[in-house]
């Protein structure tokens, strides 16, 4: 997660000894960076002391020597200034000075964490300030204040936000998915959001790397599951919220919609605030978030770039964009199974609650169970997987949220006879009884299709709620999370309340919970969005005609072409069989992938080998349906490969490294994800899958407690769960040492040994001789060799001498002082004999014969790097 802060602006400098900034790197390393259309960008790492620690900086700067803005990029929690360094660089190349730091407790800036302390990481903003004010490069609008702008995401977004607060040379900021209130954040209504906590401070390296105040806070609330009013205050404090009145400078607000840590509640605080001490404020929700999705890193960079263009180089003529834009999923690409995005605005910021629509609930009075422990919990986001997970589902309509029986109510509409554009929270009042004195409930609204099977929790977001006094029975008015989701017509909406989820703590105490509707639905869908004030441009209306056309041509004259090829029965039993692949990217100048044919059998683990740039990965991706070849194809067992084949679901694949719940165990991890799949339990074989990872009693502990290498035996259980017949594993053994390397190898050999199929992209080559049995080796896209490991390797100018007994070093010595002899080294079986140019099998045989060599066998022998260099030429 990322946060920022800005730069304190004081009305006079704080004492010398307090506000000095002290180099101790000397003058720094500088370097360059150059591109073909902009000048070099030339980069400076200082260490500098400030306010009793030492801050780790990167200062950069292009073009002449005349005085530009400058620019503090914050970076996010648990990272560093290496982070936001490609921005740092854009941004120096359009004509800014800019510095990067690492806040206080990451990379090499020394002093404990203090969640933007205003005392500790807001004053180092500060300082950062008054260092740029005496640079040569940097524009000032008066002695000892630069014209400066902040940016950041999470961590660092929150430092702009703050900075901007608390120090009056700010001239602009553009703080992007973070938070206004932190306690709002963490302790939502009341209720601990435990995982999402959880996550923040082990990112942060555990309790005893953040100030003391904070690590006993987050003790404290973590055992009793119920924030107090102490750890409220010391969250606040280090909000923004609570120098709300004093931010007045232009601020870009990009918040994310697939983020359950920060929601888009927090951006709305923000822009209220802010708006209202006279500040320009633009708001922009962006496809990604905390729980993934798309970030649109180019498109937000932009933006920012040209949010500082108008508002620190006074550029009337830049475009900022709209004060409201929307990124809206539209459909999936077929090429590489991305969501496709589009964007939506309007001139005026609608808020969360414009255009309310009533939606009439039915449903009786429903009690339901908080059962003892809470557990087991529903669940909806999964923070710590990242990569889209869950909330990317959400956004292509897939439903993934898990409610058990007993324990929630729900409340629903009639079909709806129009589509509905939802954009904002809905609300609805409730009357709450319970057997305990407080409640606490988890209010989410699901679009359910008109079959009622189906359902989504759009963006996995759930709003909690502490009812205190509920044993009376209490009237509840619940503001569900904002969102932006079309329901389409005939589909209906569900409220459902329910007593756990897994991101959240629950009481512990068995309770029972009645509810009953007090009123309908009030649904926001701010209709005024829908007629964008800056217009998308035309080829997003005109180019689905287009290619509406282009479809329809392609249907008449070459539907045979297109058409998924039948099964070959005759290869039902091969694994794997590639004929004639080719692949060339779009503007690329060669084929990444060109006539590529081979073939995998049962039992085999194949090694899959090349220099970068080989075409292995794009093989790999073909090979999992995530994009399509431009020629050739691919069958496994016999059905050919297209996206979303269903011969799909006998290949697994571990092709980056997959994320876990810290706080869950090994097995309970595995069990979310395969109950995410939608698949029956029984078909997962989840016990045979762990069995053959070999992970033993480290299944029960908290995934926090593993090592890299048992990280990586449970994202190898993960593939293999529903002990897919082929099983595809891209560098397995990445980050590990030499003992987790080996248990790394048993575990593909074990699963290959009861006749499945394993292929292996390794470049650990001395690894890949050990466990894989046969090879296939590319170079420039195309098969360079493909066989059997014995056959490719055993060839060259080494030979291996089998011996009856073990041969001792004196004798070794003396081999390799032979004529001919280039080297001799000891092995288990006897002697690895390397012969020079002079050197022949037949006279190395006569002298060991000669020198008392129990001699039983002579055969050649290298090593598999020896012959992938000669079969590549050198070029890896």
């Amino acid at each position: 997660m990322d946060l920022r802060l800005r730069g304190l602006r004081r009305p006079r400098r704080i004492i010398a000894a307090v506000a000095a900034v002290v180099v101790l790197a000397g003058a720094g390393t500088w370097t360059a960076v150059a591109s073909d259309d902009a000048p070099p960008v030339h980069h400076a790492d200082q260490v500098m002391a400030v306010n009793g620690v030492r801050l780790d900086t990167s200062y950069f700067t292009s073009g002449d020597s005349g005085r530009r803005p400058a620019v503090l990029l914050g970076h996010g929690f648990g990272g560093t200034k290496d982070d936001v360094r490609e921005q740092a660089e854009d941004l120096a190349a359009d004509g800014y000075a800019v510095l990067t730091w690492s806040a206080r407790g990451f990379g090499r800036t020394t002093g404990k964490i203090g969640l933007n302390d205003p005392k500790g990481e807001v004053a180092d903003v500060s300082r950062l300030i008054d260092w740029l004010a005496k640079q040569p490069q940097v524009q000032l609008d008066k002695a000892g204040d630069p014209r400066v702008g902040l940016a950041g995401a999470s961590y660092g977004g929150a430092i702009s936000l703050l900075a901007a607060g608390h120090d009056t040379r700010v001239d602009a900021i553009a703080p992007a998915i973070t938070y206004w209130n932190l306690a709002d954040a963490l302790f939502p209504d009341g209720v601990f959001k435990k995982l999402w906590t959880g996550v923040f401070f082990n990112t942060g390296g555990g309790c005893a790397r953040f100030e003391p105040a904070l690590c006993a806070m987050y003790e404290r609330v973590a055992e009793s599951g119920t924030p107090d009013a102490a750890a409220r205050a010391l969250l606040e404090e280090r909000s923004p919220s609570a120098v709300g009145d004093r931010i007045k400078v232009p601020t870009l607000l990009l918040q994310g919609q697939t983020d359950s840590l920060f929601t888009l509640a927090q951006s709305d605080a923000a822009e209220k605030a802010i708006r209202a001490n006279g500040a320009p404020v633009d708001v922009d929700w962006i496809a990604g978030g905390h729980d993934g999705g798309d970030l649109e890193a180019s498109r937000v960079q932009a933006r920012v770039t040209s949010w500082f263009d108008r508002y620190l180089k006074n550029d009337k003529g830049a475009d900022t964009g709209p004060a409201f834009r929307i990124t809206r999923t539209g459909g999936v690409d077929s090429t590489d199974g991305a969501a496709l995005l589009r964007g939506a605005s309007d001139d005026t910021y609608p808020g969360l609650t414009a255009g309310d629509r009533s939606i009439a609930l039915t449903g009786r009075e429903q009690s339901f169970a908080n059962p003892p422990g809470a557990s087991p919990p529903a669940v909806s986001a999964l923070p710590g997987l990242g990569g889209g997970g869950l909330s990317q589902l959400s956004s292509l309509g897939v439903g993934v949220s898990l409610d058990f029986p007993g324990q929630f109510a729900a409340f629903t509409s009639a079909p709806l006879t129009t589509d509905l554009r939802v954009t904002g929270s809905p609300t609805a009042t409730l009357h709450v009884k319970s057997t305990s004195e407080d409640a606490v409930l988890f209010g989410k609204v699901y679009d359910v299709g008109p079959d009622g099977r189906q359902q989504v929790l759009p963006a996995q977001l759930v709003a909690p709620v502490r009812v205190e006094g509920a044993k009376a029975g209490k009237d509840v008015t619940l503001t569900l999370p904002a969102i932006d989701h079309e329901v389409d017509k005939g589909h209906r909406l569900r409220l459902v309340l329910a007593s756990t989820d897994l991101g959240y703590a629950s009481p512990a105490a068995a309770a029972t919970y009645t509810v009953s509707l007090k009123g309908d639905l009030a649904v926001p869908t701010a209709a005024a969005v829908s007629t964008a004030a800056a217009p998308l441009p035309s080829w997003v209306w005109w180019l689905p005609l287009a290619g509406a056309g282009l479809a329809l041509g392609l249907l008449v004259t070459g539907r045979r072409r297109t058409a998924t090829p039948a099964p070959d029965p005759e290869l039902a039993e091969v694994p794997l069989q590639i004929t004639d692949l080719s692949k060339k990217y779009a503007g690329g100048d060669r084929y990444s992938v060109r006539d590529l044919s081979f073939r995998v059998e049962k039992g085999q683990v194949l090694g899959l080998l090349g220099p970068n740039g080989a075409g292995k990965t794009t093989t790999l991706r073909m090979l999992m349906g995530l994009i399509r070849p431009d020629g050739g194809e691919i069958r496994v067992f016999g059905h050919a490969i297209r996206p979303g084949a269903p011969v799909l679901s006998r290949v697994g694949a571990f092709v980056e490294g997959a994320g876990f719940l810290p706080h869950l165990s090994g097995r309970q991890n595995l069990e979310l994800y395969w109950q995410a799949t939608g698949r029956p339990a029984e078909d997962a074989h989840l016990d045979e899958a762990l069995e053959i990872a070999g992970l033993g009693d480290a299944l029960a502990r908290a995934v926090r407690t593993y090592s890299q290498g048992m990280r990586q035996r449970l994202a190898i259980a993960q593939a293999m769960l529903g002990l897919p017949d082929l099983l595809i594993l891209d560098e397995p053994t990445n980050g590990l040492d030499p003992p987790q390397i080996r248990e790394m190898r048993e575990v593909m050999i074990r699963y290959a040994a009861a006749g499945r199929t394993v292929i292996v992209s390794s470049h650990l080559l001395a690894e890949v001789e050990q466990t894989c049995t046969h090879l296939v080796v590319m170079d420039r896209g195309r098969l360079v060799q493909a066989g059997p490991v014995g056959v490719i390797v055993g060839s060259g100018d080494t030979l291996l001498v089998g011996t009856a007994t073990p041969v001792e070093e004196p004798l070794a010595e003396k081999v390799a002082a032979l004529p001919g002899v280039a080297s001799a080294v000891p092995t288990d079986d006897g002697l690895l004999v390397r012969l020079d140019a002079d050197g022949s099998a037949q006279h190395l045989v006569a002298e060991l014969v000669r020198l008392d060599v129990p001699v039983q066998s002579v055969g050649p022998h290298r090593r598999l790097e020896d012959a992938f260099l000669t079969l590549i030429g050198g070029s890896a």
